[in-house]
């Protein structure tokens, strides 16, 4: 891919990225409490809240991505100790998902709770590590061209771009 069409696309990656993080999973986040008790929308609001700290460093990587091929200065050290310190946050936060499932059945009485949310729980959880892999292990969103002629050609996935930069210590 070409130098201006990698900045074409962050330039719109980034953006929407931080809008999901901090627009989109908030607002959802609000209505299902205010349209359900806590108790009951406790996984899911953690779930929620795993996804937005994880958007938000992608959203934070894009941009640095695309400052380095603006040639904006990049304060290098400082972001890779903080991906490499927010990785093990999510690992942490990743662990804690059967945790904050337990409490909610604890709360609810050991009953599980409606279809409904327990299905948007366990997406939102799910969505939350797999945003993880995408960013720190394997890039699981094929979005263009050249990602499926990659997975066609190679039959696997490629290694996510930020989890190269944390190998290679270099942003």
């Amino acid at each position: 891919m070409s130098k201006q069409k990698l900045i074409k696309r962050l330039k719109s990656y980034y953006p929407l990225e931080r809008f999901h993080a901090f627009v989109t999973f908030p607002c959802i986040a609000i209505y299902m409490m205010t349209q359900n008790p806590v108790e009951d929308v406790l996984f899911l609001l953690y779930g929620l809240l795993v996804c937005i700290l994880i958007l938000i460093q992608g959203q934070h990587y894009w941009k640095l991505k695309l400052n380095r091929l603006t040639n904006t200065p990049v304060d290098q050290e400082k972001n890779l100790r903080f991906f490499k310190y927010s990785k093990k946050v999510n690992l942490f936060l990743i662990i804690l998902i059967p945790v904050v499932f337990t409490i909610q059945l604890f709360l609810n009485d050991w009953k599980i709770i409606p279809n409904r949310i327990m299905l948007y729980s366990v997406l939102a959880n799910t969505f939350a590590i797999l945003e993880h892999i995408n960013y720190y292990n394997r890039q699981l969103m094929i979005d263009n061209p050249s990602d499926l002629q990659y997975v066609i050609r190679n039959r696997k996935l490629k290694m996510a771009s930020l989890a190269k930069d944390l190998r290679e210590n270099e942003i």
